[in-house]
């Protein structure tokens, strides 16, 4: 009865406000520890869903290659793969390059003449990074690799490959049959938050059955 009339001492006061204390460190120390990792896994979703993203849009392009005789309609030069490909207002190029660690897309405007289709070519053999019409599609890439399939078998798309000089061939890309389908290798950096490469397989439209 005397303990609850004169209340706690100070060393008491002292000793419940540390336990207290510590108490509430290991607290925020869980819930830093809940919140970093809610923050990683949402980047990492954040990031996969950007690069299936990617992956459609290049699929799609592919998808929609659209050959002419003006230039190659399909061309890879180790850096920069250019293709055409249809829209509903003409034919568009397309180039994909790897440049800083980054997959990047460039698109021209739509080309409803030959004469506007060839410049537009022209362009995309020296579109810069800042051109109004690239965009940085993935980030963390360290490198990628093309492989075209002929003839039942996968070959370097840097690889001569079936050719004929014809029309088109004089854009900075030799005229050369479309192959059945395009492989993607692209490779990660570490760090960049993927894991070793990435391998997708792209049938053309014009080597699918009827």
């Amino acid at each position: 009865m005397r303990r609850s009339t004169l209340g706690f001492t100070l060393v008491e006061v002292l000793v419940a406000l540390m336990v207290m204390a510590i108490m509430a460190a290991m607290a925020w120390q869980g819930i830093d520890g809940i919140a970093r990792a809610r923050s990683t896994s949402e980047g990492q979703v954040d990031r996969m869903l950007r690069l299936t993203s990617v992956v459609a849009q290049w699929e799609q392009d592919l998808a929609a290659i659209h050959d002419t005789p003006v230039v190659q309609p399909l061309c890879f030069d180790g850096s920069t793969l250019r293709l055409t490909r249809r829209s509903e207002r003409g034919v568009v190029v397309v180039a994909w390059t790897l440049r800083e660690q980054g997959l990047q897309r460039w698109a021209s405007p739509p080309s409803a003449t030959a004469g506007e289709l060839l410049r537009h070519w022209q362009r995309s053999l020296q579109a810069p990074a800042d051109d109004a019409g690239a965009l940085r599609m993935v980030s963390g890439a360290s490198r990628w690799q093309l492989y075209y399939y002929r003839d039942s078998a996968w070959t370097n798309a840097q690889s001569s490959g079936d050719l004929s000089r014809g029309a088109g061939g004089g854009q900075g890309c030799p005229r050369e049959a479309l192959p059945a389908g395009v492989r993607l290798v692209l490779t990660f950096a570490p760090g960049s938050g993927f894991d070793g490469a990435l391998l997708r397989d792209v049938l053309l439209a014009s080597a699918r059955p009827s």
